[in-house]
């Protein structure tokens, strides 16, 4: 099967993946066939405990450094999804408007997908569960023995769903 093609020359589409969040930020860059990408690198940021604006720095700086090293085609990001603690929808909404600050900086082009949408496409159904999801990513992408935590997983599921849906 052949790999998707991004706009540059002939070269394998390659996806910026961000699972957002203001505690973690997990990012992972992948390429080529949505049905069997090769991951290139994987992530999970940890932003220093301190002041809000200097975490939300680290974020901008992390995600200004893997678009500068990886030079992605697309940015690939979850979308907000509220939950009962308004506080942690908050911080994540911001640690998204440095995401999509630095994206709009760099003139990469931007995908959002609802957690729905990242399941739909990594398992087939957008109802699954988070460990189904796990159990799928290394069916599609082959993984190295590092560990991962949840949110490096999570920014490879939206990666993959990236990759399913950037066209050139």
């Amino acid at each position: 099967m052949r790999a998707a093609m991004s706009p540059r020359a002939s070269k394998p589409l390659r996806v910026l993946g961000v699972d957002p969040g203001f505690d973690r930020l997990g990012l992972a860059v992948l390429e080529g066939n949505p049905s069997k990408p090769t991951l290139i690198w994987s992530a999970c940021i940890e932003p220093a405990k301190g002041v809000m604006s200097a975490r939300l720095a680290e974020v901008a700086q992390a995600i200004h450094e893997a678009i500068e090293k990886y030079a992605p085609d697309a940015l690939a990001l979850e979308t907000l999804f509220f939950s009962t603690n308004k506080k942690t929808a908050l911080t994540v909404a911001e640690a998204r408007g440095a995401v999509l600050t630095v994206a709009g900086m760099c003139k990469i082009r931007i995908v959002e997908f609802s957690p729905q949408q990242v399941k739909l496409a990594v398992t087939g159904y957008g109802a699954a569960d988070k460990r189904a999801v796990g159990q799928m990513i290394p069916r599609l992408v082959t993984l190295s023995t590092k560990k991962r935590r949840d949110d490096e997983l999570d920014a490879i599921a939206v990666a993959i769903a990236g990759l399913s849906t950037v066209r050139r």
